[in-house]
């Protein structure tokens, strides 16, 4: 199994020169070192693949020794180009990926652990009230889910920005992924390949946990708030 962080888009929104996974939280860390050592207390470092673009150097001289994919074209495409080059190198293995602005606590992968260990394809989401921005999703009332965008209309909840998609739908992703368009989100992907391949992806309620992705300033400060 691989785990992905996405971190090479330029986050003009936060106001920050850096890329924002190297945004400085309260405790001195950086987002993305925050989410490297709770992730590592759980997976081999060396499966963790960063996708790296804007001011790539800046990310790689933070971490030297992770592994990472370049994506050069970081200033025209959108998350689901920059996910698809991981996905590429992950070959057929089952993929957790995150965003590299989402700050969490390390507890949260008490929940998700055992559906990586039965390889079950699934979204974390928070089931609190979410605004316009976020990326929502629904259900089809049966446990999966069948809408997964900023447009969905009577949402249930929140996608967080960390995902896991199975061994086994691993190819039909990258095959959605790649008739996505460019500047689409990897949230299109997944949708098409529930539409498409009737793929099951199940919404994992993480609403317990702390867990804030950062867009703009007041994300920061409330994702300071939760450290």
């Amino acid at each position: 199994m691989k785990v992905v962080i996405l971190a090479a888009g330029i986050g003009s929104r936060l106001g920050n020169p850096l890329p924002k996974p190297l945004t400085t939280l309260k405790n001195g860390k950086s987002i993305m070192q925050l989410q490297t050592e709770n992730i590592s207390s759980y997976f081999d470092a060396k499966d963790i693949l960063t996708v790296v673009g804007f001011k790539k150097e800046v990310v790689m001289e933070a971490f030297p020794s992770s592994l990472y994919v370049y994506n050069p074209q970081y200033d025209q495409t959108n998350t689901s180009k920059s996910l698809l080059r991981a996905l590429k190198k992950a070959e057929n293995e089952a993929v957790l990926w995150m965003n590299g602005d989402v700050v969490f606590e390390g507890r949260l992968f008490e929940v998700i652990m055992p559906y990586i260990k039965s390889d079950d394809s699934f979204i974390c989401v928070n089931n609190e009230e979410c605004g316009e921005e976020e990326v929502k999703y629904k259900t089809d009332g049966k446990g999966s889910v069948t809408e997964l965008s900023k447009k969905v209309k009577d949402a249930e909840g929140e996608a967080v920005g960390i995902n896991f998609i199975s061994s086994a739908d691993i190819q039909a992703f990258i095959k959605r992924l790649e008739e996505v368009d460019d500047n689409d989100y990897f949230e299109a992907g997944i949708e098409l390949m529930i539409k498409k391949d009737g793929v099951k992806i199940l919404p994992i309620d993480i609403s317990a946990y702390n867990c804030m992705e950062v867009d703009f300033q007041e994300d920061l400060d409330n994702a300071n708030k939760m450290l």
